[in-house]
């Protein structure tokens, strides 16, 4: 298993890498969106920030509890590379609770976001909350001497969505390795998306899903500020899927996954603007407004769970006291603006690079088919021909 272990590493590195350089993208297929996106259109386009992932893929046919299929993975957003346990001010939102998302008491409580954010599968939680403590324990006093981990505590952040349709989620196959693994890679640059990390056997609108990202970049007038949206998405059905406005999913014959809106979905919020934890908790209040627009309804079964975070105001544990900086509330607007265009670009992100993935029992999922995507979009005057730089 151990052996096991390692090629897997190798796998997602290796994997992660081809995706994010070849991978087409929703604005590479012609679908229009709003907004000016940074150079990555990735959430790593907010300075500093970083994503790795590990990703887990083996094993074909019959469901054997503790061998596979595996299709599953975890993904590490790090707020900043420079120093991964800097403290930043942060703040969540939960549209419907039926999900987990652990470190949110003493987010709430204290207004920030110590370490990375961490998703994986819904069973693999423990084990990736337990994995990051150690991760923090070894590798924190090296940016912070003072700080003696027998005597202290961390609370980390991990969110979780249900991959129990194509993998073997009660062989607990997410090991701290792969944890390590996903925050030692993590970089800054583009992402991989779709069938990557914690993503790797999500299913969105009943076609494939997984990790998608994009971001938006303010004019200077309103402050020149960026905002980038990272999504786990495993939400939605066929019949409410909306594309560009187009109802798509009604346009597209079905092949049957599930009944029911049963899925959930994760999205993460990075932004350079000096924004407060209460302001924060405004910016990602936003996040339905997005969801919204591509169909979604937020099911009984949905747990879709939102984090936001500010890189500005470093400095802000400092003793006794600190000073901070704010944007004044009238200005958020385009913050609003923001975080509604890159959250849809980033789910449609993900399900565009997204593969068609068969799993545990033979269960299969396609992939958003980008040849009638794009007829689609011909067919309703919405296709957008692609610029170099719009990706």
């Amino acid at each position: 298993m151990k052996f096991l272990s390692i090629l897997f590493t190798c796998f997602s590195l290796a994997f992660s890498l081809t995706f994010a350089e070849s991978n087409p993208r929703a604005r590479d297929l012609g679908v229009p969106f709003d907004g000016t996106p940074g150079h990555w259109n990735a959430i790593t386009d907010v300075k500093g920030v970083a994503v790795g992932h590990t990703t887990l893929i083996s094993g074909n046919g019959k469901l054997q509890v503790g061998i596979g299929p595996v299709r599953t993975g975890v993904t590490a957003i790090i707020p900043d590379s420079t120093d991964p346990f800097r403290p930043v001010f942060g703040a969540w939102y939960s549209q419907n609770g039926n999900g987990e998302m652990t470190g949110t008491a003493w987010l709430e409580e204290s207004g920030m976001l110590t370490g990375p954010v961490m998703i994986t599968n819904t069973h693999s939680v423990g084990v990736v909350r337990d994995a990051v403590i150690a991760w923090w324990a070894k590798h924190a006093p090296e940016k912070h001497p003072d700080l003696h981990p027998e005597d202290d505590w961390f609370l980390p952040v991990v969110a979780e969505t249900w991959d129990g349709w194509l993998n073997d989620l009660n062989g607990f196959h997410v090991k701290p390795e792969h944890v390590f693994h996903a925050l030692d890679s993590a970089a800054t640059g583009p992402v991989a998306e779709g069938n990557v990390g914690g993503g790797t056997g999500m299913i969105c609108n009943e076609f494939k899903g997984g990790i998608g990202t994009s971001s938006r970049l303010l004019d200077s007038r309103v402050g020149g500020y960026t905002v980038g949206v990272l999504v786990q998405c495993n939400y939605g059905t066929r019949s409410n899927l909306r594309i560009a406005g187009i109802s798509v999913g009604k346009e597209i014959p079905k092949t049957p996954v599930k009944k029911d809106e049963t899925g959930s979905i994760i999205v993460v919020i990075a932004t350079d603007a000096p924004l407060l934890p209460t302001q924060l908790k405004r910016l990602v209040r936003r996040v339905p407004l997005a969801l919204g627009r591509l169909g979604s309804i937020s099911g009984n079964g949905s747990g879709d769970l939102f984090i936001a975070f500010s890189t500005a105001n470093p400095g802000i544990d400092a003793a006794p006291q600190s000073t901070v900086s704010m944007l004044p509330n009238a200005a958020m607007n385009p913050l609003f603006e923001a975080v509604v265009q890159a959250t849809e670009e980033a789910v449609v992100n993900a399900m565009v690079a997204a593969k068609d993935m068969t799993g545990r029992d033979g269960h299969f999922v396609p992939a958003l088919p980008h040849e009638r995507l794009r007829q689609l979009l011909e067919q309703y005057k919405r296709l957008e021909k692609p610029s170099p730089q719009s990706r």
